[in-house]
């Protein structure tokens, strides 16, 4: 039994997300000044409602990286790529998750 890829005009499959939903989005960067302001600043872009107060930090063992989960309002899954495309570009970020 062979399975053929699907092709370009298939739908998509639907979202495992029901929208909208809060959803957790966790960053990694070097422990800098400005590091949670830039990654605060643009969740405000996608999310005029972020609460900063909900951010959650978590230092690396070494004290060299800081771990930031920011949980968004999310309303859609391409309002959900253009945060991960935004952050996963931003020079302070290493990692998005």
């Amino acid at each position: 039994m062979s399975h053929l890829p699907p092709s370009p005009d298939s739908p998509q499959p639907e979202s495992l997300i029901t929208y909208p939903s809060l959803f957790p989005i966790k960053v990694m960067g070097a422990k800098v000044d400005g590091l949670v302001h830039a990654i605060t600043h643009i969740a405000r872009q996608f999310d005029p409602q972020f609460d900063a107060a909900t951010i959650e930090l978590r230092e690396s063992k070494g004290g060299k990286y800081l771990g930031v989960t920011i949980t968004v309002n999310a309303t859609s899954r391409e309002q959900l790529d253009e945060i991960y495309r935004t952050l996963s570009t931003h020079p302070m970020v290493k990692v998005v998750l």
